[in-house]
């Protein structure tokens, strides 16, 4: 255990786990927090872990378009959406049922043991290089074969900052 711990391969795992609990902390933050500011600076963490868990992927350039699109548009335009919209008069209330709570932790602890025994089961191959992941490769597969993906992509960003102006109309009243 030990030899493997210290080992390249070792120090990848150990990586690959910072990143996917970086991604679910940011994720449990942007869920539960009281205030939208820091529901947004979850949002941004847990955005951060999924571009991490994409350069493991072999896949940089898609980690850093993830981190240029959904950090450097997305986030900032919700951000400047809740920085312009009303204060809110109260605070978000949490869940009323006595049930939420247990029902919740069992579907989790479902979820996670089911998730669990499947990637015990599975036997991991390492899977071979399709293309060599340049900039030229990726657009070209973009504007051929995956056109439809381009697109939904811009749509998505096109009702982001659709979304943003929408809460921003109202303006801050004094």
């Amino acid at each position: 255990m030990m030899k493997t711990l210290f080992s390249a391969d070792g120090l990848v795992g150990l990586l690959f786990l910072f990143n996917l609990i970086v991604t679910v902390v940011g994720g449990i933050v942007a869920c539960n927090a009281e205030r939208l500011v820091r529901a947004v600076i979850g949002l941004v963490v847990c955005f951060v872990g999924v571009a991490g868990i994409y350069f493991f992927l072999n896949s940089p350039f898609i980690a850093m378009m993830h981190i240029l699109i959904y950090i450097g548009a997305v986030a900032v335009a919700i951000s400047f959406a809740i920085m312009l919209a009303a204060p809110e008069e109260k605070m978000r209330t949490g869940p009323t049922s006595p049930l939420s709570g247990p029902i919740g932790l069992i579907s989790t602890l479902l979820l996670i043991s089911g998730l669990v025994s499947l990637a015990l089961k599975t036997e991991w191959t390492s899977v071979t290089k399709i293309n060599d992941g340049s900039v030229k490769t990726i657009g070209i597969q973009l504007l051929t074969n995956h056109s439809m993906v381009f697109e939904l992509i811009s749509i998505v960003l096109l009702l982001a900052i659709l979304g943003a102006l929408v809460i921003a109309r109202g303006g801050r009243e004094e």
